[in-house]
């Protein structure tokens, strides 16, 4: 394998037939995120699906913020974020409870819905919604493009403990191409085997699939693990919750313990911290967050 191609994610264009793709790996970037909790198998193969459907579809966003992929239901699996920005950073976690089998959708999430949430950093944040059907998370997610956005789209997932790969072929918005024309790129791309997937390098597994047809592939872009949490973020979330309410968690449980689901890290805060934390800011500014 190249090693320029771990942790890439490559845009190609279908020219004159209104069709992109992306192909996403997912290598220290995927075991950074595997580090963080003990997940059984299955819980981590559909965390590998989620991270990598989430990177491919921020890859489509013409504006700086983020997208939050959203799985959640009353199954094994309680719940499945995945969240990926405009610079290719991407986080993510499960929540599950007892043993995990392999299954469909049902029976991994029970009756369940799949949210998308997309968070421009100025604007209005816009959130899609629709049921967990299907046997696997592609599924649901091309159900949801095929409702809300009347595009067709189309996702082929591999993960394993090292790796987790996605290929996606969407349609262009602007311009809706010959039907026989997506039919046959998509007939091409569902000829990929996930053993093909997660051992061939991207680019050659781009020139199998589609070299007979007039594809313009981009220069690669770096994907990397960042949890984006901070010490101070939660100070400002703290501030937000109020001078005696955090006292009165003080008293009960003597420090204000916080963990990240994301990365799992852990902070404290005892009451020097808190009064510190108020101390240093000013009335007005205290007054203006109530």
């Amino acid at each position: 394998m190249k090693i320029e191609e771990n942790d890439r994610l490559f845009r190609f264009l279908f020219e004159d037939i209104g069709v992109r793709g992306e192909m996403v790996s997912l290598d220290a970037s995927w075991q950074a995120a595997l580090s963080m909790h003990d997940y059984p198998e299955v819980v981590a193969e559909q965390l590998g699906q989620a991270l990598a459907a989430s990177l491919l579809l921020s890859a489509t966003l013409k504006f700086k913020g983020s997208l939050i992929l959203q799985a959640q239901g009353a199954g094994p699996i309680k719940m499945l974020v995945a969240q990926s920005s405009d610079q290719q950073t991407v986080r993510g976690m499960a929540h599950w409870e007892g043993q995990v089998e392999s299954g469909n959708l049902k029976s991994l999430f029970g009756d369940g819905r799949l949210v998308l949430t997309i968070k421009p950093n100025e604007g209005k944040a816009y959130q899609g919604i629709v049921a967990l059907e299907g046997e696997s998370l592609s599924d649901s997610i091309q159900t949801y493009f095929r409702q809300s956005e009347q595009l067709n789209t189309r996702f082929w997932f591999s993960v394993n403990g090292q790796r987790a790969v996605g290929l996606m072929i969407q349609e262009l918005p602007a311009r809706h191409g010959e039907k026989s024309d997506w039919e046959r790129v998509e007939m091409l791309a569902n000829t990929i085997t996930e053993k093909e997937l997660l051992e061939l390098p991207a680019t050659e597994v781009i020139y199998r699939l589609f070299n007979e047809e007039a594809v313009r592939l981009y220069d690669p872009e770096p994907v990397s693990f960042r949890c984006g949490c901070s010490r101070e973020k939660l100070e400002s979330s703290l501030i937000a919750v109020g001078k005696e309410e955090l006292l009165t968690i003080l008293e009960e449980k003597g420090a204000i313990e916080v963990d990240c689901d994301f990365c799992n890290r852990h902070y404290h805060f005892d009451a020097i911290d808190v009064a510190q934390l108020f101390a240093e800011k000013s009335p007005s500014a205290l007054q203006s967050r109530h």
